[in-house]
């Protein structure tokens, strides 16, 4: 197992591993061999290798849920639940203002530049993205639109959805956690029959 230690580690700090964040990691999880061994370790921490349903994303999930297990689950859904409506915004401006016919998807390129030039030049866009920059998922405290766009894109990395895979170059690439938080709202609003949000927008709707 000492070979697997980097990516048991990534796995346990709560990361998720996909072709974009980490090709090497995710064509390893790809081996059935090796997810075999990853859960037989992880079986004592009670912990289990997960997708999502297109296996386009890997991420430790729950293996029972104990009082710890559903303590941390809670922490994690409130949280989660909390970047919801936000995310789902971005994802629906990035589809205007870029005028993409679907959603973001992994491997998307996405240059912050292309953001400012579409919103510079359209009111609406301008205003939407200033509600969201400062909504508490993005935090910025910024009035001049590039450092709101900065800000955004910052928030996005850190939460693993956009990789940067040159810190000198300001492009950005979607991750498949995107694929895992459309599949989590799809689960909330289908499986559960809960709506995400009863004043959610008819265009957020769309992208589900």
């Amino acid at each position: 197992m000492v070979e697997l230690g980097p990516l048991l580690e990534r796995l346990l700090a709560g990361d998720f591993l996909c072709a974009v964040s980490d090709d090497t990691a995710f064509r390893r999880l790809q081996d059935e061999a090796t997810r075999e061994r990853l859960d037989a370790y992880l079986r004592p921490l009670n912990r289990r290798l997960a997708s999502n349903d297109e296996g386009s994303v890997y991420f430790l999930a729950w293996r029972q849920l104990d009082d710890t297990a559903r303590d941390q689950l809670s922490r994690q859904l409130a949280e989660t639940v909390g970047s919801l409506l936000p995310m789902l915004e971005w994802l629906q401006l990035v589809q205007e203002a870029l005028g993409r016919d679907g959603p973001v998807s992994p491997g998307d390129v996405l240059k912050p530049a292309d953001f400012s030039s579409r919103c510079e030049d359209n009111q609406g866009l301008r205003e939407r993205l200033e509600r969201l920059a400062t909504d508490p998922f993005f935090g910025s405290q910024s009035e001049q639109l590039d450092a709101q766009i900065k800000q955004v894109f910052k928030r996005l990395r850190e939460r693993g959805y956009l990789s940067q895979p040159h810190a000198d170059r300001h492009y950005f690439i979607a991750t498949a956690k995107i694929d895992y938080l459309i599949e989590l709202v799809r689960f909330i609003r289908d499986e559960e029959q809960l709506p995400v949000d009863d004043q959610a927008p008819e265009a957020q709707e769309r992208l589900l």
